[in-house]
């Protein structure tokens, strides 16, 4: 469970409703809210920012938390989903206890309900197919048509409801309207849909039913059965508050508020289910949980932490205006989590040999686990004669400014010794294959014998004592800032969201590393070992974050 917080009771507006709420005793002094999915998708950061939203509000009010599925419509929801969703839910940090619900436990409350409706002349069953309804539903300026079923009386609506309920109509050929107002200025209230015919098994319920209640029918009544006190929904749904509170003022049953806020939209990402939908299903990316993908599957693969992502969840605040949120504050957040408990090790990407034409022998190097936690102590690292370094930190003809190892130049291995290039190996194609250099036994790292200066120092890995690994290069999926807003959105993915490195060489240190460990390889970033292609012959590792934010600078 997350920590306490309740010295934050103030800390957006929502906190100010409920605290007034507590004041005047509205809910006889309860708080009690809901993440309320629909099981028709992996869950993705937006969902996040609900889940810390409506539980840190009942943790901070000693409240209570739901998780509740609005399993409302079978033709898109699998149980696949339900289980990621809870594991994604628990992952986060959000606790519910046992109270994990189903729209579909209540529908045989809800047609109850709608039964009650009928006979209060406030519901009727139309015969209109979904083009119709559409075209008779008005303008901004023009009030709807009613339908003409409208006026069918209370008899010949209940027993036209009970043969929908029974299966003797097919699909689109009748739905249960509620009697609202044709002529409302919001089209919510104009004889909204409550129920449509749908022959479709559903995931839990089975073939028990063919009639479906609609989101704006049933989310009310969830709320209502489960003594929910705050209904605490996003922007797109303040237009629906008017028809929420309609269903519960005309059952005349209990009445919990509904409170909208800003959604989460992140740049550089897409949010719509359907089009992540689209991703996974035309293999732009492999799976839910692609590590690129704005899911919490996804980052979870990726490195990410619950921690980083609650941080940036606090960081971005609660807000009652839509706005585009920087996706560097998540990747911020995710920097600031991992430099503070992240071992660091080193690895060589694209490696080079060196061969150390004056040095025999074998050293037990010592290297520091994590200098922003010193009770993470230190670790051995083997130093040979034949070690690894990055292939970008040589330059056969250095640029200016450039600091690392050069011919003739000299540069210090981290945690060992100054080196020196004294020759240059190429292949046939005049390839540079090997270099040969020597070092100076004088500079051992941290002896504190040697008072010679050198501007650069790279890091390095054993030839003889390391881990092959491939390692995944993941960066921002798109290319553009608001992916979401452009007509060709797919045209935007970024080719480059995945380069793969096969012949990586890695501290032998990582051979007992585990699925989902998190490492920092000095100078390259953040690394997680990834659960998906990890095997017992395979290590694999996924980026998780660079160092620092190179992509702001890159694309100015």
């Amino acid at each position: 469970m997350l920590e306490n917080n309740t010295e934050n009771k103030f800390k957006n507006f929502i906190y100010e409703i409920i605290n007034e709420d507590l004041k005047t005793n509205k809910f006889d002094g309860r708080v009690h809210t809901r993440f309320p999915p629909e099981p028709n998708g992996y869950l993705h950061i937006g969902h996040a920012k609900s889940i810390y939203l409506n539980y840190g509000i009942a943790r901070d009010f000693n409240g209570k938390f739901n998780l509740r599925f609005d399993d409302t419509n079978p033709e898109k929801e699998e149980q696949e989903y339900v289980d990621s969703i809870v594991e994604d839910v628990k992952w986060l940090g959000g606790d519910f206890e046992d109270r994990i619900f189903f729209a579909s436990d209540y529908f045989d409350k809800m047609f109850e309900y709608a039964v009650e409706l009928i006979k209060k002349g406030k519901a009727y069953v139309c015969d209109l197919n979904a083009d119709e309804i559409r075209m008779t539903r008005g303008t901004l300026t023009e009030p709807g048509k009613e339908s003409p079923f409208r006026s069918r009386t209370i008899e010949e609506n209940l027993d036209l409801f009970y043969r929908m309920k029974n299966g003797e109509f097919s699909n689109g050929s009748k739905t249960l309207r509620a009697k609202i107002d044709m002529s409302s200025p919001n089209f919510n209230m104009r004889d909204p849909i409550m129920y449509r015919i749908v022959h479709e098994a559903h995931h839990r319920q089975g073939n028990k039913w063919c009639i479906y209640p609609t989101y704006d029918w049933a989310h009310g009544l969830e709320d209502s059965i489960e003594g929910i006190t705050h209904s605490i929904c996003t922007l797109e749904f303040e237009n629906h508050r008017p028809l929420y509170d309609w269903f519960l003022d005309n059952l005349e049953i209990y009445h919990p508020q509904q409170i909208e806020f800003a959604r989460l939209n992140l740049s550089y990402t897409v949010m719509s289910k359907r089009k992540l939908l689209q991703l996974v299903k035309e293999n732009y990316v492999d799976g839910w949980d692609d590590p690129r993908m704005p899911t919490i599957s996804g980052y979870r693969r990726r490195g990410y932490t619950p921690e980083a992502i609650r941080n940036f969840a606090e960081i971005i605040g609660v807000a009652k205006r839509d706005a585009l949120t920087d996706i560097s504050l998540l990747e911020f957040a995710i920097r600031d989590n991992l430099n503070k408990k992240a071992q660091r090790v080193m690895g060589v990407l694209r490696p080079l040999k060196i061969i150390l034409l004056n040095y025999e022998g074998l050293e037990d190097l010592d290297a520091i686990n994590n200098p922003e936690d010193l009770t993470a102590g230190s670790r051995k690292v083997k130093f040979t004669k034949e070690l690894y370094i990055e292939k970008t930190d040589f330059m056969e003809n250095p640029i200016k400014g450039f600091h690392r190892l050069i011919p003739g130049g000299e540069v210090r291995l981290r945690y060992a010794y100054i080196i020196k290039c004294e020759e240059i190996v190429k292949d046939e194609n005049g390839e540079i294959v090997e270099l040969r250099c020597s070092y100076d036994p004088e500079t051992k790292s941290g002896s504190g014998t040697s008072t010679k200066k050198v501007k650069g120092t790279i890091h390095w890995v054993s030839a003889n004592y390391f881990v092959d690994a491939e390692v995944r290069l993941y960066d921002r999926l798109f290319n553009v800032e608001n992916p979401g807003a452009v007509e060709n959105w797919l045209e935007t993915i970024n080719p480059d969201s995945l380069q793969i490195i096969r012949n990586a060489k890695i501290e032998s240190i990582l051979n007992e590393a585990r699925k989902g460990d998190r490492f920092q390889f000095e100078r390259n970033g953040y690394f997680c070992v990834d659960s998906k292609f990890t095997s017992d012959d395979k290590l694999v590792f996924n980026r998780t974050v660079t160092l620092k934010d190179s992509w702001s600078a890159k694309n100015k």
